[in-house]
């Protein structure tokens, strides 16, 4: 039976799917294609019609992460006011629902204990998801007046996923929340934004840019 672009696309899609979930759970090394091909409803001699090789999988199931967390944020993005843009990303990164969820939230704490294990192609999906990320955060710090915003955002980024990753650890969840509620009072602080702005952006129709940052 030959089928048209739209079912390849649906099935590969569907397949990425599985494999970003199966490199969430147990990270890189334990993703299986035999595994990922039969959560996906597919057999594994299938595999080939749609990936080069297991490394291929692997680094378009990064991608995939990236897309699936932030696209729609991107797309709205230039649309919305910066302070409240990036005062309720913080405040949705940093909550306990993230925290929650790793394996629906930010890759990039998850992943980047293996990235200087990972395939040179995987390596270098992640890294641009990265890019990317700072390059969005840049801008509204951009539009909020702070100068060397790239310098700013990067260490946003770097401060929220630490964050993020140290709360995990932590298998108090009082502990936890102080922990994050501290990271985004100082954030807050230092980029001059207040904790009524951050909190109505999410509360107030909480909309697609906000639930993928959680």
């Amino acid at each position: 039976m030959r089928y048209d672009s739209e079912h390849k696309a649906r099935t590969r899609g569907r397949v990425l799917g599985e494999a970003a979930q199966a490199i969430r759970v147990g990270g890189i090394a334990g993703v299986s294609v035999a595994e990922v091909m039969g959560r996906a409803g597919l057999t594994h001699g299938g595999f080939y019609a749609h990936f080069k090789s297991k490394d291929d999988l692997i680094a378009e199931a990064i991608q995939y992460m990236f897309e699936e967390r932030y696209a729609r944020y991107f797309e709205q993005i230039d649309k919305q006011d910066p302070s409240g843009a990036l005062g309720g990303f913080i405040d949705s990164y940093l909550s306990m629902r993230h925290r929650d969820a790793p394996d629906r939230g930010c890759p990039i704490p998850s992943l980047s204990p293996e990235a200087t294990r990972m395939p040179e192609a995987a390596r270098t999906r992640f890294v641009a998801g990265i890019t990317r990320l700072i390059e969005v955060l840049s801008g509204l710090v951009d539009r909020l007046g702070i100068g060397d915003a790239e310098t700013v955002a990067s260490s946003v980024l770097a401060e929220l996923v630490g964050a993020m990753a140290l709360a995990r650890t932590v298998e108090d969840r009082d502990r936890a929340e102080r922990l994050l509620d501290a990271s985004r009072n100082a954030l807050q602080r230092r980029l001059g934004l207040t904790a009524t702005e951050a909190s109505s952006e999410v509360a107030g129709g909480e909309g697609s840019a906000t639930r993928e940052a959680r």
